[in-house]
């Protein structure tokens, strides 16, 4: 990246191959309960909305999460239908460049809020860096993970936690490297590099890279779907629904060709919702 990752904030570029399935923990099953009456969403970029209404900025009404865009149709909309008094009590503890180490700053805010519902999305930075050297180790990003979901665990014991997989962002790859624009939004901006860099080649060297790339998000969802089973009956893994959902290039803004539009931000609701508590 020519740019810091946490002064060019990245999206996870959401999607994947069609028919790719993660192998991992299969987490307990979660009761869902009674409908929440307060949530909060961390995370990186995509939570914040960045690019879904306006150029290089949050758009956290946007957001597939606490956002309240009807068009969009986020968690906390949906929920409000269902459950009135969570109105107004939707906090977006996500931080725009973040990655698996600010967790635990995000989830203490969440704590402090005394909320009884949390999604958590977070990794596609930890991946999305400026080489493939530069990627956070596995090691380490289930150490973050942990770090978090131990503080909500103790701070929140009875809300519910949803922890969503990280994007395929090959398939980011996949579908723009055949557009011009998106390729110069890549180049120009530098935008994650590991994956994104030499958009057009099939050399062997950049075809293993991309693979390995690819590699480190599946193991970062096989470790969120461990963490989450061991966080007990409260945390609820989406079963990799966003890493196999194929998401495509038109649901992407066309200022960077990273960040999900609105219409990305609703499939991303649509899709995490379905595959979440069942309020």
């Amino acid at each position: 990246m020519s740019l810091s990752r946490r002064t060019l904030p990245l999206f996870t570029a959401l999607a994947v191959l069609i028919g790719s399935v993660v192998v991992g923990a299969v987490p307990a099953a979660a009761a869902p309960g009674p409908p929440p009456a307060s949530m909060s969403s961390l995370g990186d970029s995509i939570t914040r909305g960045f690019n879904a209404c306006g150029w290089y900025v949050d758009c956290t009404s946007r957001s597939f999460s606490t956002g309240d865009n009807s068009s969009v149709n986020p968690h906390y909309l949906r929920i409000r239908a269902v459950n009135p008094a969570i109105n107004g009590r939707n906090y977006n503890d996500a931080q725009t460049g973040a990655d698996s180490a600010d967790l635990l700053g995000q989830a203490n805010s969440a704590v402090s809020r005394g909320v009884q519902y949390v999604t958590v999305l977070i990794g596609a930075n930890d991946a999305c860096t400026g080489s493939e050297s530069s990627m956070t180790t596995v090691g380490t990003f289930r150490a973050n993970v942990d770090a978090g979901l131990n503080r909500l665990k103790s701070g929140l014991p009875g809300a519910q936690v949803y922890v969503i997989s990280v994007p395929d962002i090959q398939r980011l790859w996949s579908v723009g490297r055949g557009s011009g624009s998106a390729r110069t939004a890549w180049s120009l901006f530098g935008i994650c590099q590991s994956m994104l860099a030499n958009p057009t080649s099939n050399a062997q060297a950049d075809v293993d890279r991309r693979n390995r790339v690819r590699q480190r998000v599946v193991d970062y969802n096989t470790q969120l779907a461990s963490a989450c089973a061991a966080y007990g009956a409260n945390c609820k893994f989406d079963n990799n629904a966003v890493f196999n959902y194929p998401f495509a290039l038109n649901q992407l803004s066309g200022w960077d060709y990273f960040h999900p539009n609105a219409t990305g931000q609703q499939v991303l609701a649509s899709v995490t919702y379905a595959a979440g508590f069942g309020w």
